[in-house]
């Protein structure tokens, strides 16, 4: 049996990698991060120049939907 992959979040409650399959899972962005291969700051970035879209739930509370993630990465080549 293959342990699942957990990404640690100091503390709360752990995103399993494997809901980046999901078309309309709101990914975290330490999960988003780790599926792209980039960077939680170049993230922020390509949102902030508009080439990423982020969901904004609450004061301290951003996420990416699934699916727009796949399309960013597509776009990247």
């Amino acid at each position: 049996m293959r342990a699942q992959p957990i990404l640690s979040t100091k503390g709360r409650n752990p995103q399993p990698i494997e809901v980046a399959a999901l078309p309309d899972a709101l990914l975290t962005i330490r999960t988003a991060s780790a599926t792209a291969g980039l960077s939680e700051a170049t993230l922020y970035r390509m949102a902030r120049a508009g080439r990423l879209k982020m969901i904004r739930i609450g004061k301290r509370c951003t996420r990416i939907r699934a699916a727009d993630l796949r399309d960013f990465m597509a776009a990247q080549g």
